[in-house]
């Protein structure tokens, strides 16, 4: 694979989107450049969970100006990633393809604990070596992760749907602060961290760190104004509480370091820390310099280094799902063999790993039930928590694993308005004949086969004489032909 030299992120958070340029020297990242604008998105979400169009329009703007200064850098060494209110907005299908062609690059939609596991990576890479458990929160815009790692490995993660900007409009609207819904507030978080105190608590770690803006703001707050000797505490914070309850308004808070673009969303961020450290045991907390973007670079980093996470989480899941190993090499080996006859150098590299992920995956729903297992498959790899796999990613790898037999007419994607890609209907097409062909679990030995795909037609040609040995596979192809010609393409066999 090859590697370069300068990688680019871009966070699209709730509350801020950041852009960060790096040097790479081994397995060490240089900041070259960063960019932070505070967009807000999670503040334009709608009662119904729509983005307003001030907010689209705001965030667009943001990223044309992010994407000229990412012009000249190899498009596969940035990787743009939403979180939040971009998992939760309604619009976000009309909304991504506008912010991907303002940006000039694919954003990608991560779940809450995959945004927890970059969040950790970012973090655990700016520490001192240690083998102590270390529980690391970042309170975001729309959400606040939680995760207990021991070095650069994350060992429990939890995402839950609270952030500095959705408690604050939530609960100190219009910037008024008051004892009564300070209590609210914090009586909220706990509430929800309750949900995973268990596993969270103070017993089951050594050292609290926080990330992100907010912490990195409380810390401020807190240090400047003699409120803390070194990050955040419990007491400081009751006594951060006081003076804002005394203030009652935002605007008359008169604190050293508080900054414009932080006040707004201070309070929020302020109750929900209040909550965790008082229903996590947390007495004091110190804050990492580092967060979610810098753990972006270094996945990516870690794809170039042949350290892919999702490599390791393929494996993980032939393990768990107890899939038959020699099969799922022999579905891969032969989907291969059939691109490179197609004229495999006309693929992505992207397309032929994800070709090969389905290919090792393809029978995971047989751990369910082997009745309609493509269905089942497709639900496990659509719903389930994939390290390293992005929303859209886990969407294709469950398109493929779903089309991998039966009527394409009845999916959606097939039809006429539906819009699947050539590369996408390719690999859907690669898949099938591979499980067509294997299907009696044994080396099909196909020394010489060609294969033609152009658009809207397929034709596969077996060595002489193969098929008359095999009448299954003959009717399984007489079938397959009806299958795509239901959908508007020719698939010719010989």
């Amino acid at each position: 694979m090859k590697t370069y030299d300068t990688l680019a992120a871009v966070d699209l958070g709730s509350n801020s989107f950041r852009l960060e340029v790096v040097r790479v020297s081994g397995d060490q990242l240089y900041p070259l450049d960063s960019l932070k604008e505070t967009v807000r998105l999670a503040g334009g979400l709608t009662d119904d969970k729509q983005l307003d169009e001030a907010t689209q329009t705001r965030a667009l703007a943001c990223l044309h100006r992010f994407g000229e200064r990412l012009r000249g850098l190899s498009p596969e060494a940035i990787r743009c990633v939403g979180t939040s209110a971009l998992r939760i907005a309604k619009n976000a299908d009309i909304f991504i393809p506008k912010a991907e062609i303002a940006l000039g690059h694919p954003i990608e939609i991560v779940a809450g604990r995959e945004e927890a596991r970059l969040i950790y990576l970012g973090v655990a890479h700016s520490l001192f070596p240690s083998p102590d458990k270390r529980l690391v929160v970042d309170i975001g815009g729309g959400s606040t992760e939680f995760i207990i790692g021991q070095g650069l490995k994350p060992l429990e993660r939890e995402s839950l749907h609270m952030g500095c900007v959705n408690f604050s409009r939530r609960f100190f609207p219009e910037g008024v602060i008051d004892k009564a819904s300070m209590k609210a507030a914090e009586t909220a978080a706990r509430a929800e961290v309750e949900r995973i105190a268990r596993e969270f608590s103070h017993g089951n770690w050594q050292q609290a760190i926080g990330s992100s803006g907010t912490a990195r703001a409380l810390r401020e707050l807190l240090e400047l104004n003699g409120l803390s000797d070194t990050g955040i505490t419990a007491q400081g914070l009751t006594q951060l509480r006081s003076l804002m309850v005394k203030a009652g308004h935002i605007d008359a808070l008169d604190l050293v370091g508080l900054t414009r673009d932080r006040r707004p969303v201070i309070t929020g961020g302020f109750a929900i820390m209040m909550g965790l450290f008082a229903e996590l045991g947390i007495e004091q907390m110190d804050v990492a310099e580092t967060a979610m973007r810098e753990g972006i670079l270094y996945d990516l980093l870690g794809r170039f280094h042949k350290q892919d996470m999702r490599e390791a989480t393929v494996d993980e899941f032939m393990r768990r799902y107890h899939i038959d190993n020699q099969q799922a090499a022999r579905v891969n080996r032969v989907a291969l063999k059939l691109l490179s006859a197609a004229g495999g150098e006309a693929a992505s590299e992207n397309d032929v790993q994800f070709l090969d992920w389905t290919a090792r995956l393809h029978e995971i729903g047989l751990s369910v039930s082997h009745g309609g297992y493509h269905r089942h498959s497709a639900y496990i790899l659509e719903n389930a928590d994939m390290p390293g796999f992005s929303r859209s990613d886990q969407s294709r790898l469950a398109l493929l694993a779903r089309a991998q037999r039966g009527a394409l007419n009845k999916l959606p994607e097939f039809a006429p308005e539906g819009g699947l890609p050539d590369n996408d209907r390719l690999l859907v097409w690669l898949l099938r004949q591979a499980v067509i062909l294997c299907r009696n679990r044994a080396e099909p030995r196909l020394p010489d086969i060609k294969v033609e795909a152009s658009g809207r037609r397929f034709r596969l040609t077996l060595p002489e004489g193969w098929l008359e040995r095999r009448p299954l596979t003959r009717r399984a192809l007489e079938d397959e032909s009806v299958h795509w010609h239901a959908v508007g393409i020719k698939f010719l066999f010989a």
